[in-house]
């Protein structure tokens, strides 16, 4: 029996066996992790060395700075310009002020002129004619601003130096059609009071019928029972 073993054991019959080793495996790992680090390690600084030995990265370094030094001044030019346009726009807002400022004073000496122009001819209006009545009327205007509507202005003086002070009424008519056949109207108010020393601009507005077309009107100034000035005026 003991015979049989041993012959089992020692020929081709005999069971298999396993040989391990006798270092544990979180060491087996770490053994493995240095080697590759190292390997990694020798890899990159063989790269490195290559590409100092053939001049790739200090020929990328030299186009970073570069661009860098573009970018810097594309910044610099892009400010210039924005400046240049914020002042551009800044005069152009200026000018456009000055501009409306000097159509609103072209507008306002317009407007003087006007009143001159009309100060002129109402003051050659007071010059005295030779051969006038102390109280004259000198203007006598009237206009027709819609179909039933006339607006109307008498301009009196006294033609004298150091006239006295007047005290009369003015009278103002109006004439022509209505509805085809002879009208006339007076101011609704009747005569007006006027007193004066030596000139007075008297105006007003009257309401026409509807139908009504006015050919003259009339202006007339009376002192007590006296006619003293009468001037028509044909529309």
């Amino acid at each position: 029996m003991r015979f049989k073993l041993l012959r089992r054991r020692l020929t081709i019959s005999a069971p298999r066996m396993k040989v391990r080793s006798a270092m544990p495996w979180p060491l087996r790992w770490a053994s493995a992790a240095i080697v590759l680090g190292f390997c990694g390690a020798i890899s990159l600084w063989a790269f490195e060395l290559g590409k100092d030995l053939a001049g790739v990265d200090h020929g990328d370094r030299e186009e970073l700075s570069r661009l860098r030094e573009d970018v810097v001044k594309l910044r610099e030019e892009r400010d210039r310009i924005q400046s240049i346009l914020n002042t551009s726009g800044s005069a152009m807002t200026v000018e456009r002020a000055a501009q409306e400022r000097m159509v609103s004073q072209i507008r306002i000496l317009e407007t003087e002129n006007r009143a001159l122009r009309e100060d002129l001819g109402f003051f050659e209006k007071l010059m005295p004619a030779s051969g006038t009545e102390a109280v004259a009327i000198r203007g006598l205007q009237a206009e027709v601003l819609s179909g039933t509507q006339l607006k109307w202005q008498v301009l009196v003086i006294q033609a004298v130096k150091n006239a006295p002070e007047f005290r009369g009424k003015l009278e103002v008519s109006f004439s022509g059609t209505l509805e085809g056949k002879p009208w006339t109207m007076q101011l609704p108010g009747g005569a007006q009071p006027l007193q004066f020393r030596q000139y007075r601009r008297v105006e007003g507005m009257v309401d026409l019928p509807p139908d009504a077309i006015v050919k003259n009107v009339s202006a007339r100034i009376v002192e007590g029972a006296v006619s003293r000035a009468v001037q028509n005026v044909s529309l």
